[in-house]
This record gives structure tokens, sequence and C-alpha cells, in this order.
């Protein structure tokens, strides 16, 4: 038992050692920068780093999953404004249990997700444009139903899940570990796993197998619509209110961490453990460009080119593999 882990854990680094490396190198220059010394290398602004971050993980769990397929999921940012109101509304507007609005919240992200797993595993209209279309209804759906208004809750109950601590350790990162070994034993344990790689890989004979490629289409885009709402839950207890804004963009860090996790773009391949250290990647690189007073315009601009980068790195991985 002890060395099949160790070999795991070997496996692993051998086949992420260009992230592990980058992160490293990342956080080395962070801790050594007069602007960013006093301040990076804190265990506040390391716990800071993961909460800010959770939610980017519970879509990147779910976003890996889509790109495996060799899908996209774009509505998971709209996803989290809207289920985040839905929370708040739930708490002030209603008078219900903070945990029922919670819990409403996950369920229309998943409603979400059973929209768009409907259309993409029934019909064949590219999931760019379903999940592109989803985006745009639950934008309009939250900016509509709270008029642009934030619906603020500052309840100890509302702030828990996102502010939170267990002991020294904050809520929104006892949720991410939770998700990545759930999501880990989903990938890597379990026959919907494995059929996730096989249909990603070659749909036809996928087919041919014997695989539901429908039924494994439809529960990977639920399972991503469920994670959304998840994130809009911990990022509106975060912000102590449903921001209708909230959410603006979060597609583009999900897939920037798939990405930069070694995830290829064209499907069939990719590793959760790899999605842990893009998600780490892009957390870390935000939270230095902020140290570093890098004006928020010019972020956009940065993780724009690391997503370029990670995209070009896979397709000069696929020609050497002769793809």
């Amino acid at each position: 038992m002890g060395s099949k882990i160790q070999k795991g854990v070997v496996s692993y680094f051998k086949h992420n050692l260009g992230i592990i490396i980058a992160l490293i190198v990342m956080c080395l220059f962070l801790i050594v920068f007069p602007t960013t010394r006093s301040t990076f290398a804190t265990s506040k602004n390391i716990f800071n780093i993961l909460r800010q971050n959770s939610s980017n993980l519970f879509l990147a769990t779910g976003m890996t999953m889509v790109i495996i397929l060799g899908g996209i999921e774009l509505s998971v940012g709209s996803v989290i404004a809207l289920s985040g109101c839905v929370a708040a509304f739930c708490a002030v507007n209603l008078g219900l249990p903070e945990i029922v609005g919670f819990l409403a919240a996950v369920l229309v992200g998943g409603i979400v997700g059973l929209f768009n797993a409907f259309f993409i595993s029934n019909t064949d209209i590219p999931p760019f444009i379903v999940t592109l279309a989803s985006m745009n209804i639950a934008k309009g759906i939250v900016l509509v139903f709270t008029q642009g208004v934030p619906i603020r809750c500052m309840t100890d109950a509302f702030k828990y899940p996102g502010t939170g601590y267990v002991g020294v350790i904050p809520v929104p990162v006892i949720l991410m570990l939770i998700v990545f070994v759930l999501a880990s034993i989903i990938m890597n344990r379990t026959k919907l796993g494995r059929h996730i790689y096989a249909v990603g890989g070659n749909t036809q004979a996928a087919k041919f197998s014997g695989i539901n490629v429908k039924k494994v289409k439809f529960i990977v885009y639920v399972y991503t619509g469920l994670m959304a709402g998840l994130a809009g839950v911990v990022v509106a207890s975060r912000l102590y209110s449903g921001q209708p804004t909230a959410g603006d963009g979060a597609e583009m860090d999900a897939i920037a961490a798939v990405v930069v996790g070694g995830t290829s773009m064209s499907g069939g391949s990719g590793t959760l453990g790899g999605t842990l250290i893009g998600v780490l990647i892009i957390g870390v690189l935000n939270n230095g460009l902020n140290l570093l007073g890098v004006d928020s315009n010019w972020q956009f601009v940065v993780k724009g080119l690391v997503i370029l980068l990670a995209v070009y790195i896979d397709w000069i991985r696929g020609i050497k593999a002769g793809k």
C-alpha cells in the first residue's frame, strides 16, 4: 500500500513537473521581491489566496471534466451571480433559514446545468453556443430579478461559508478540499471517470464500446452547474451579499486554471491534480499582481497571455505526440 502511494506521488510530480516549477518560481519571486517580501509569505495571505480561489477550484473541477469531454462551459460566471442572489433573497426577502437559501442556490446552479446538459447531450449544437446562450439568459434573469441592486445579508449564518473558520482553517478551504477529493475519486476511481476520458478521446469509439455518451455528457454538465451554484454561495457569503455582477469573468479563470494545469483543449487528456496546481498558479498570479500594485485592467492582459501560452504549449505537446 505504501509503495503504491509512493509511486502515485512520484508519478504526480513527474507528470506535473513543469507547472510545479512554474508555481515555485512565482512564489520565490514574490518572497524575495522587495515590494512583496513582507506580505506574500504570511499565513494570513496564504489562507487568503486559498479562500479567494476556493470558488475557482469548484468551477475548475467541473470545467476539467467538460474540457476532457472536448466541450466548454461559459455560463458558470453568470450562475455564480444568479445563485448568490437567490441565496440572499431567500434569507432576506423570504425570511427563510440561510441553509435553505444555500440549498436553493445550489439547486439553481443544477437547473442551469440541466438546461445545458439537455441541449448538449440531445442535439448537435456546439457546447460553446449552448453555454453562451445560458450565460446570457442567467445574466439577464439576475439583472431583472435584482434590478441591478445587490441584496445584502449580514447574518453570521450567511457569512459562515465564505468567511467562517474551523479552528484556524477557513471554511472555504475545507470545502475546496472536500470537493477536490470527491472529484478526484469520480475521475480516478469510478466508471464515470473512465467514460469521460473515453468519450473525450474518441466519441465514436466510445459509442461502439457500449458507453452511453449522452448520459456521460448529461451528468458532467449537471455537475458543473451544481459546482457553479456552490461557488455562488461561497462568493455571496464572502461579500455579505448577492451581487448581480459577481462571477464576471469567473469562467475565464476556471478555463485558465484547467489549461495551465495541462488539460488538453482537444479533449481526452488531463488531470484534476494538474488543475489544482493551475488554480494555485492563477491564485498566486492574481494575488501577486495585486500586491505589486498592477492596474486591474493590465491584470486581464497578463491572464490572457498566460492562457495563450498554456494553449500554445498544449499545441506543441500535441504536435510532438503526433496528434
